[in-house]
């Protein structure tokens, strides 16, 4: 965090566009979008429920939206600044900083196609962070291609740069697997659920059991400061690419099908049944593969040595010697009371206050949202923050 330039702080405090105060009554913060009302907060008729109502002067109505994306915690004292007519910045006090930040999104893109689909009236809250991060990288590949080996040579020269996303399965854990490690293991009526909620980016039935991976997944490795790296086949990529992560997109091919023939063989560790199958779904991915707007990239793996040279050099990587993280998150301190927000030219004001014993501080932040990158129902990325 640094110094805002007085000529800003003067704008802020000046030219406000947008100002919305706490709300007395049941913690809730009201923003008028048009003709609808959103209301935020806890409610205040007996029953304390914390969540998202719209009311509509058209009918004359509360609606309870369909809301999607990674809900924050429930939380009491909050302002909400409407942005560009789309979406509602949510500032939580009594907060740390990389949570402090929120975005319920009312009417982006994303937003119009959900309603589209589900035909109801839907919402998505998004996190805000502090920062940037290097998009995620897509691997596929026929089996015995090379892309594992591919990976964790790139895992290993750089062991501090790249994470994998934890994948999410509806099947028991097997001997010696723990949660959160080796998958998410979840019921499938969650697991169904979520999906219908628009948490996956990819995800399939196997031996009548479900695996994907989620929008939560990918963020966490962004968040630990790490470039997400995904081995995906073919028709998850597709899957991905529908979706709204910005990824790089890579295709490992053999040079031949003949030669990829020779290397199944060559493991040894399967029957002829089995290796038939891998030469009947390799046939198809590579065909699959070679669709125009699927892969950014294509990477024959003719020499192990030249081919990661190539991925590196795809990366950005041929000059790197065991970098540091692409992205990190500082711990920037905590948010106590907060008194008021205004905005003026993608740019937040944001006053909060520090209540002790003996005196009372007031910080001003300020908030640049002028870079901001992604969105529901993964994160919202490119914020910058610093003390006025």
């Amino acid at each position: 965090m640094g110094e805002a330039p007085a000529s800003l702080i003067d704008n802020l405090q000046g030219g406000y566009t947008n100002v919305f105060d706490l709300k007395s009554k049941g913690s809730q913060t009201a923003t008028v979008i048009g003709s609808k009302t959103y209301v935020i907060g806890w409610g205040n008729d007996g029953v304390e429920t914390f969540g998202v109502r719209v009311f509509d002067k058209c009918t004359n109505e509360w609606v309870i939206p369909t809301v999607l994306g990674t809900k924050p915690k429930p939380f009491k004292g909050h302002l909400a600044v409407l942005l560009n007519q789309d979406r509602i910045l949510v500032v939580k006090e009594n907060s740390t900083f990389d949570d402090c930040i929120w975005f319920l999104e009312v009417d982006t893109e994303y937003i119009r196609q959900q309603k589209k689909k589900l035909e109801t009236q839907v919402v998505a809250w998004s996190r805000g962070v502090i920062g940037d991060a290097e998009k995620p990288i897509v691997i596929s590949g026929p089996s015995g291609v090379g892309k594992g080996t591919l990976i964790n040579k790139l895992m290993k020269d750089f062991p501090t740069m790249f994470g994998f996303s934890v994948s999410h399965t509806t099947r028991a854990p097997r001997e010696g697997e723990k949660n959160h490690v080796h998958y998410h293991f979840t019921e499938r009526s969650v697991m169904e659920q979520e999906i219908k909620d628009g948490k996956f980016l990819e995800f399939a039935s196997v031996h009548g059991n479900l695996y994907g991976t989620s929008t939560e997944a990918v963020d966490a490795v962004a968040d630990a400061g790490k470039r997400c790296i995904l081995d995906i086949d073919v028709q998850g990529a597709r899957c991905m690419r529908d979706s709204h992560l910005e990824a790089i997109f890579i295709f490992v091919c053999p040079p031949s099908f003949e030669e990829l023939e020779k290397r199944l063989r060559a493991r040894g560790t399967e029957m002829e049944e089995q290796i038939q199958k891998r030469l009947r779904n390799a046939k198809t991915e590579l065909e699959k593969g070679r669709e125009p707007g699927l892969f950014d990239h294509m990477l024959v793996n003719d020499d192990f040595n030249s081919c990661y040279e190539n991925l590196k050099k795809l990366l950005g990587l041929d000059e790197a010697v065991n970098g540091a993280s692409c992205h990190s998150s500082s711990e920037m301190g905590y948010l106590p009371l907060v008194c008021s927000a205004s905005e003026s030219d993608g740019k937040i004001l944001i006053v909060s206050e520090t209540l002790e014993l003996e005196k009372a501080s007031q910080n001003r932040i300020v908030l640049d949202l002028s870079s901001i990158k992604g969105g529901a129902p993964a994160r919202t990325r490119g914020l910058n923050m610093y003390f006025a």
